[in-house]
């Protein structure tokens, strides 16, 4: 997969990562897609770690699904240490 096509992965998983995420987490839409990036490129590495299986081709439903939970991790993660600062 190129490095556009991968952007435009983990932006779209990064959405549909905050649509299926409850709740409100901060930083708005952008960090959210740059989130949604990150989130794609863990899930690819996990993916290929875990199950052999990376993000290979853009319209593979595999690829959509391990860069979606990526990007649900991501978002969890990023949620818990916002929380968590703005707590303090």
């Amino acid at each position: 997969m190129g490095f556009f096509s991968f952007l435009i992965l983990g932006l779209i998983a990064g959405a549909i990562a905050k649509l299926i995420l409850p709740g409100r987490q901060g930083g708005g839409w952008f960090i959210t897609l740059l989130l949604g990036v990150v989130g794609a490129f863990l899930g690819g590495l996990l993916g290929g770690l875990l199950f052999g299986r990376g993000l290979t081709e853009f319209f593979d439903l595999g690829t959509w699904l391990l860069a979606i939970a990526g990007a649900i991790v991501v978002l969890l993660i990023y949620g818990m240490v916002t929380r968590r600062s703005n707590a303090t």
